[in-house]
């Protein structure tokens, strides 16, 4: 069946020539060979075409506007030059093109290609990496198969859509080429086949919309008109107007009457068929496209339902893919109406093709999970880093004491950690000995309401993403430049506060050790190692900037702990539940459902903070490499144990001062990596453009410029008010 296909490839390939290619695949296309042949045929032509050598200048030349065509374009000319100069091929290509049409499955490229089918993200990626392995046949009559086997790179969609209007002509041409009458009548018109898409298209949206998970995040009717309407069955007091009520309720969901909407345009379009009027068909096209975008309205009142109260992942997925069939819908209604415009076509085929790349992609498959994963992070993460940003002297104060008291439970923190270490346990006991003790250290520094420095990051650039809805303004930038100026401030407020109490407590905790005791925290021998194994020279910057990343992990699991907990209502569950109630009273299970909203996040973020920071380590350790938690306040407390061992002389040690440089790094890595990276999700979730990031990151060394004071004190608040 492939021998004629077979001797091509090998012609082809002993041949150097692009014209001399294209003369060898055109002379063994045949309009009546099987069809795996024939589409095999048509995948080496837009093998050609994609990535053809270059043909003969005066061959390509052929046509008013080479010269302005791209490549691809130009490929395109010279080959439809060849066909004409060769009625025989031209017949056959044209014949293989309207039995493609005729003999495949259009329906699944027209609503289906660039769909996604599974909510799970690993089901999704199994998928598409089983169809990298095993790409589709060409014996199979699915458009779809063949689309995906002819343009394969995302790049394909752009000279698609940019095809000049007299290729368009010359192409569409090409197809009606030597018809005759049997293939005329077997044939359906692709108008009929963008009408059975745009049925199937509707009929879908409209069954998505009006399910259970959708409908009861769209909102209710009206008071006032529900009100009207009882009255109104009151009056008359008939049932039927009960089914009239419903009706009515019916009729205020696009989803409703979108499919009789589509109904409506098929039995039109029959009409006009048949020499009716045009005006009716326009009327009720534009009554569909009004419903369509009134759907469209639908699904962002859904999101924005589902971001106050709970994002599900597969309740997300089945509103963006219906999304994504309102758009596809626009666009083959768009391409109906339009038939006689060459570019319609071409802008639809451009659409198809992209969007099936994108549904094979698993690059486009992680980019959109994790735009998903950074919006429903950032919304929950917002409230919670309202509270870590000091806007004026009086917060930047309270910042001040609360850093000092988190300091103040540090050196608790850093005492029991060298007892541990002490204690020369197993590694991973030893870890999750050394986890518990960092849980238990911020969760005693949350209910006290003190402060870790490099826990704040994490929480707070969800805040100021919040503010990148603004930034559209000039006044939305001052907002969004002065958040970031207190919030650099706010940093140096509490890294300052952490360290300044941890480092002399710790000193004097260890003095005082020794007075009491006779004895050191540490060896004299563990002192100088923990001051060499905070060197600024050596592993020290790498491990701080891992360490950035656990405290950027913890602020993702709080944000999912936060989101789950609304998701599921469980602040009514605990409000209402009838043991609590009786035991408690409804006034004590009321203020345990509180107490349980508002703490929820930050107690699921400092325990999974803590447990990381132990375990991690000794996990890595183990099977990957070496690994140990550089912490700014933990390391600056180590520093001022170890100071008080090694007494006055460790002043003129080398290993102490740059044991300080090491913590300064981290200081600096720990904030800026769990920072750099919250805030890079937070600007996936907006989908904000680099330019858009640019211009802010202007106006931002504007601002520290202008105002360089602002970086370590705040501003009178008359200027913040300005």
């Amino acid at each position: 069946m492939f021998d004629s296909l077979r001797r091509f490839i090998r012609k082809w390939r002993a041949s150097r020539d692009g014209g001399h290619q294209l003369d060898a695949l055109l002379a063994i296309a045949d309009r009546t060979a099987p069809y795996p042949e024939r589409s095999e045929w048509l995948i080496e032509l837009a093998h050609w075409i994609r990535r053809g050598h270059a043909v003969e200048a005066g061959a390509a030349a052929a046509g008013d506007n080479a010269h302005h065509s791209t490549p691809t374009h130009t490929r395109i000319r010279y080959l439809l030059h060849v066909l004409d100069r060769n009625p025989v091929w031209k017949g056959n290509v044209a014949g293989i093109l309207r039995a493609l049409l005729r003999e495949s499955d259009g329906l699944s490229l027209l609503c289906d290609a660039g769909m996604p089918v599974h909510s799970g993200f690993f089901g999704a990626l199994f998928e598409r990496l089983e169809a990298a392995l095993i790409p589709p046949a060409p014996n199979r009559r699915d458009l779809t198969a063949i689309v995906t086997l002819m343009f394969s790179s995302e790049r394909d969609a752009e000279w698609i859509g940019a095809l000049p209007t007299d290729l368009l002509i010359r192409i569409h041409a090409l197809f009606d080429y030597a018809a005759d009458e049997d293939e005329q009548r077997d044939t359906t018109p692709f108008s009929l086949d963008l009408l059975a898409a745009l049925h199937n298209l509707t009929c879908q949206i409209s069954s998505t919309g009006l399910s259970q998970t959708v409908r009861s995040r769209l909102g209710r009717a009206d008071p006032d008109e529900r009100g009207s309407a009882h009255a109104h069955r009151d009056r008359d007091g008939h049932a039927a107007h009960e089914a009239s009520d419903v009706r009515v309720a019916m009729e205020k969901q696009p989803f409703y009457r979108l499919t009789r909407a589509m109904l409506a345009v098929e039995t039109v379009h029959q009409a006009f068929v048949a020499g009716g009027p045009q005006e009716p068909l326009l009327h009720e096209v534009n009554y569909l496209r009004l419903l369509l975008d009134e759907c469209r309205g639908a699904t962002d009142n859904v999101f924005a339902h589902l971001y106050r109260n709970g994002v599900s992942v597969d309740i997300v997925f089945q509103v963006e893919r219906m999304r994504m069939r309102i758009v596809r819908a626009e666009h083959l209604l768009n391409a109906w109406m339009a038939q006689d415009d060459p570019h319609a076509g071409a802008r639809l085929t451009a659409e198809l093709v992209n969007a099936n790349h994108a549904s094979q992609s698993v690059a486009h498959l992680v980019r959109s999970n994790f735009s998903l994963l950074a919006r429903k992070v950032v919304e929950y993460s917002a409230d919670t880093g309202e509270h870590y940003i000091a806007r004026d002297r009086a917060e930047y104060l309270k910042m001040l004491r609360m850093a000092a008291g988190g300091g103040l439970v540090t050196v608790v923190t850093v005492c029991v950690k060298f007892a541990i270490t002490g204690a020369h346990f197993q590694a991973m006991f030893e870890g999750l000995l050394a986890g518990i003790n960092y849980a238990a250290s911020f969760l005693l520094m949350h209910f006290l309401h003190f402060s870790l420095a490099t826990k704040q990051p994490a929480m707070t650039a969800p805040t100021l993403a919040r503010e990148l809805d603004g930034v559209g303004t000039p006044a939305g930038v001052d907002s969004f430049v002065s958040s970031v100026t207190a919030l650099m401030r706010t940093q140096a407020a509490a890294v300052l506060g952490n360290v300044l109490l941890v480092f002399p407590v710790c000193f004097g905790v260890q003095l005082l050790w020794h007075a009491l005791f006779r004895a050191n925290i540490i060896s004299p021998e563990k002192a100088h190692a923990t001051l060499h194994s905070f060197s600024l020279w050596g592993p020290t910057p790498f491990y701080a900037a891992l360490t950035g990343v656990l405290l950027w992990s913890s602020s993702l699991l709080a944000g999912w702990a936060d989101n789950w907990f609304v998701l599921h209502r469980v602040a009514d569950a605990l409000t209402y539940n009838r043991r609590l109630r009786m035991t408690l009273g409804a006034a004590g299970a009321e203020r345990i459902a509180r107490f349980c909203r508002a703490n929820v996040a930050r107690v699921v973020g400092n325990i999974t903070l803590g447990l990381m920071l132990g375990l991690v380590p000794a996990i890595l350790t183990a099977f990957a490499f070496s690994f140990e938690v550089r912490h700014v306040t933990l390391s600056a407390g180590s520093i001022g144990v170890a100071l008080g061992v090694l007494g006055k002389d460790a002043l003129k040690l080398p290993e102490l001062w740059w044991a300080v440089a090491g913590v300064g790094s981290m200081a600096i890595l720990n904030v800026a990596v769990s920072f750099a990276l919250a805030f890079y999700m937070a600007v996936k979730s907006r989908d904000l453009r680099r330019n858009a990031v640019r211009s802010l990151r202007g106006a931002i060394w504007q601002r520290l410029f202008r105002h360089p004071l602002e970086l370590v004190w705040p501003a009178k608040a008359a200027r913040a008010a300005r």
